[in-house]
């Protein structure tokens, strides 16, 4: 079969793509053909060796896959022959990745994929989305009826967060980059949109939610506590789920009076029955057109080395050219 894979971590040109054994499947796991790939950023820290696991070698990356199941081990219940399936948090913790032609993955990460959703939009919503549903419902307990702030309302998981909060009943406040993102963003649900580029942030929020914002959720990797907190109302719930290097100063007078929480969380760090019960959740809306994937660029397989640079440029040196998922198709 045809992978993407590196056998020493290091800068994307370490990615080669040729042929690899196809795997079997053991006891309680299924082989899928896949159909589509998305790429996130834990996967170029995994490949850059920033994020540090014990790899197999040769490690094919990736986390999220989409495609049709087509052998099953021994004591799998999850899954048949023939299904159509997606999966996510692949390619950490010692498991082997996603971007190949077929994948074993144990059933504990496999869901069903309705018909009426495509493999590409089931990728690009993978772990985006899996993401956006444990920091609003099991980390900050959205409620209907409360708001939310979402920094980066135009990224893969601000995307996410923008929607499953609507799909929630409470009122959407987004950032975004340009005056073309943030009509993006407002076209995913968000009730109102702030061009950080243009305005000033703690004015707009103070303007739209003069009591404060129930959730914050930030997906900076340099996180400004003091603007947090101040923006943020009583019994404010702030959501972290990036920078992993950040060594911010942090108010803990006014956030402990307040009686504000502080809840970052790795999406990879998840139980299998905690992801599935998201999944569960997203495969619904879904089905139903109440979340949609944001793509930004999609690739053949074969140029995963440059999707990773993409990505980085994205990350890492906030391009601002991307808006939305890299997805790579495996035809």
């Amino acid at each position: 079969m045809k992978a993407a894979y590196l056998t020493a971590t290091g800068a994307p040109d370490v990615i080669q793509f040729g042929d690899l054994d196809t795997p079997t499947p053991g006891r309680g796991e299924v082989l899928i053909r896949v159909h589509a790939v998305s790429v996130n950023p834990i996967d170029t820290y995994v490949r850059s060796g920033v994020v540090a696991f014990d790899l197999p070698k040769p490690y094919i990356p990736g986390c999220d896959a989409a495609g049709v199941v087509e052998t099953v081990g021994e004591g799998v219940h999850h899954a048949k022959v023939g299904d159509r399936v997606w999966c996510t948090n692949q390619g950490l913790l010692g498991r082997q990745g996603t971007f190949a032609e077929k994948i074993v993955i144990s059933q504990d990460w496999c869901y069903p994929l309705a018909d009426e959703v495509s493999f590409v939009d089931a990728a690009a919503c993978a772990l985006v989305g899996v993401t956006a549903h444990l920091g609003l419902f099991r980390e900050a307990d959205l409620q209907g009826g409360e708001t939310i702030l979402v920094i980066g309302g135009s990224g893969g998981v601000g995307s996410m967060v923008v929607q499953m909060a609507r799909v929630a009943g409470a009122t959407v406040i987004a950032t975004a980059g340009s005056e073309s993102k943030c009509e993006a963003v407002k076209n995913l649900g968000a009730d109102v949109t702030i061009n950080y580029q243009t305005e000033s942030l703690a004015e707009a929020v103070k303007r739209e939610a003069p009591k404060g914002v129930n959730v914050f959720w930030e997906t900076r990797r340099e996180p400004d506590f003091d603007l947090a907190v101040d923006l943020m109302a009583g019994r404010g719930r702030m959501v972290l789920m990036a920078g992993r290097d950040a060594r911010p100063s942090f108010p803990v007078g006014p956030f402990y009076v307040k009686e504000c929480s502080l809840h970052g969380f790795a999406m990879f760090k998840a139980t299998a029955s905690e992801i599935r019960a998201a999944a569960e959740d997203i495969n619904h809306w879904l089905a139903m057109g109440k979340l949609k994937a944001t793509i930004g660029r999609t690739l053949p397989l074969s140029e995963a080395a440059q999707a990773h640079r993409l990505q980085e440029q994205a990350t890492l040196q906030q391009s601002g050219e991307l808006m939305g998922k890299i997805v790579l198709t495996v035809d």
